[in-house]
């Protein structure tokens, strides 16, 4: 019963907006397939709305129509560099205040300087630790230590600083 409560409120953010509140939504924007099935997968079976992107090209357009609660996004992008992409998106009135999270290979510590100076909130490096990727999440969208079983976790994330 409760799935296909669920179920009925996931539809209906897509169609009325009604139910709003039962998942919180996050645009993952991966060029490689299996990491983007991994990170949709994940969010999915933490109860989050997750909407794939492909392509940076396509994100903020995306992103627009979508309007994530979260944007999860890789680096090392084609076409466009993350970047890049992050400067677009905080340059767009519409999207600048939704918090950014980058799951790069990019792993030394002046890459995630250049990363969060670019804009981006949080910062993950692969190969991802599972725990410390869904506690990053949980941390920007305000649900940390709310875990399906109830029980408090340990961050494990790191968070922007200030």
């Amino acid at each position: 019963m409760i799935c296909l409560w669920r179920a009925h409120c996931l539809s209906a953010i897509r169609n009325s907006g009604e139910c709003a509140d039962v998942a919180k939504k996050v645009l993952v924007v991966e060029d490689n397939e299996l990491n983007l099935k991994l990170f949709c997968d994940l969010l999915r079976a933490h109860e989050y709305a997750a909407e794939p992107v492909r392509d940076g090209r396509e994100a903020v357009a995306r992103a627009r129509d979508f309007m994530p609660d979260l944007i999860v996004m890789d680096i090392q992008l084609p076409h466009v560099s993350g970047f890049e992409l992050i400067g677009q998106l905080k340059a767009d009135l519409a999207l600048r205040a939704i918090p950014i999270m980058a799951v790069t290979a990019y792993a030394g510590r002046e890459d995630e300087e250049r990363i969060r100076a670019a804009g981006a909130d949080a910062y993950v490096s692969k190969p991802i630790s599972l725990v410390r990727f869904v506690d990053a999440v949980a941390a920007l969208l305000g649900t940390h230590g709310k875990s399906r079983e109830g029980t408090p976790r340990g961050s494990g994330s790191r968070p922007a600083p200030g």
